[in-house]
């Protein structure tokens, strides 16, 4: 009598059937399931396309608004420190959120394809310098939060992926994910979006690789070896687009919700820096003369807790008053990367000195960044 593939071989081979599924059979699948939407979900796709197809126009003349909303209603004299701060605050808090709304509920469709099981299974069995580069860049597509870091560590130990793979993960997900990227190219451009995409995935990358070298699988709880979580019987149901979609309309709610207040406060902090820190002084305190700006960056960030929402009108703010590029990634990717309370949780399912490798080996890695950045930029 033939073996039972395991759970995991049966997801191996629904990913499988899932990548090679030809386009033929692809299109005749979405007919069937646009025949089959009821009134009230065709209604729903119809007001999903036109948010789309406004979206750009809206998001295009915000900066128009903000000056009306300051300047007209509420008559606050350009050229102030309180009028820069108030123009600041209403151009960013619009254009943040459509942003995260636009990119939360695509990444969210996207989502539902890497549950933490599939991408579990992804990297189950890879070579240990290919599961790091495949574990980070697996980290842009299924942001998790660090709330998640300690139920994905021991569904990925359980799954026997090595712990320098695990940790790629883990580094990258939080710090590269779909929010960041997003949020970064809307507000500076694909370039700055681009380089810290590249230094964050090269520090999940390098970090897992030396974690994995110095073998210190002994220093995870032991209490973690003897879990066995099972497998999600979801997965291997056949899910439908619409209940993509509104996957990624739950994500938008789940998501937003929880992040709104450190995005009104990041804007806030970001709206008085613009409007009453001088030039000249975060220039000299944070600028590329100031050497010991990107290890002070780094060390301040570490206690600090937010998400990249949260964190990136404040970058956006530093960077307009003379910032340096590399000082001020440095102090995002501390805030994100290395923060206390994700220490704190990490503690319950490794033993304080891969705490501590951890955070070294990531802290040099996020001051190294910020010196290159500052020299070449």
């Amino acid at each position: 009598m033939p073996n039972e593939p395991s759970p995991e071989q049966a997801v191996a081979a629904k990913i499988a059937t899932d990548v090679t599924a030809p386009p033929i059979k692809f299109i005749a699948t979405m007919k069937a399931a646009i025949a089959e939407l009821s009134a009230r979900q065709i209604l729903k796709l119809i007001f999903l396309g036109l948010a789309l197809i406004v979206w750009y126009p809206i998001y295009s003349r915000l900066v128009p608004f903000s000056h009306w909303i300051t300047y007209d209603v509420f008559r606050i004299a350009p050229g102030t420190h309180l009028g820069d701060a108030v123009s600041f605050f209403f151009l960013d808090i619009p254009k943040v959120f459509m942003l995260l709304i636009l990119v939360i509920w695509g990444v969210g469709v996207l989502r539902s394809f890497f549950t933490p099981e599939r991408t579990r299974t992804i990297l189950a069995g890879k070579r240990e310098i290919l599961g790091d580069v495949l574990a980070a860049l697996l980290g842009v597509v299924t942001p998790f939060c660090s709330c998640s870091a300690v139920p994905l560590f021991i569904g990925f130990v359980e799954a026997g992926i090595p712990i320098g793979v695990t940790f790629a993960f883990l580094i990258s997900a939080p710090m590269v994910n779909e929010i960041a990227l997003v949020l970064l190219f809307g507000l500076f451009g694909w370039r700055i979006a681009l380089i810290y995409m590249s230094m964050g995935l090269l520090i999940a990358i390098v970090t897992g690789m030396i974690i994995g070298r110095l073998n210190m699988e002994n220093q995870v709880e032991d209490w973690v070896y003897e879990i066995r979580m099972g497998q999600t019987p979801a997965l291997l149901q056949k899910i439908g687009w619409m209940s993509r979609i509104d996957y990624g309309l739950h994500q938008v709610r789940d998501i937003v919700g929880r992040v709104w207040i450190y995005i009104l406060l990041g804007i806030g902090a970001g709206a008085a820096i613009h409007g009453y820190v001088p030039e000249n002084f975060l220039a000299a305190l944070m600028g590329k003369q100031a050497w010991w700006s990107v290890p002070a960056a780094v060390i301040l960030g570490a206690p600090l807790y937010s998400n990249a929402a949260g964190i990136i009108p404040v970058v956006q703010a530093l960077l307009e008053k003379g910032a340096a590029l590399g000082t001020v990634l440095a102090f995002m990717m501390s805030i994100i990367a290395i923060s206390f309370p994700e220490t704190v949780i990490l503690r319950k399912v490794l033993k304080p000195k891969l705490i501590v490798v951890f955070v070294g080996v990531v802290t040099v890695g996020i001051t190294i960044v910020g010196f290159i950045f500052n020299a070449i930029m």
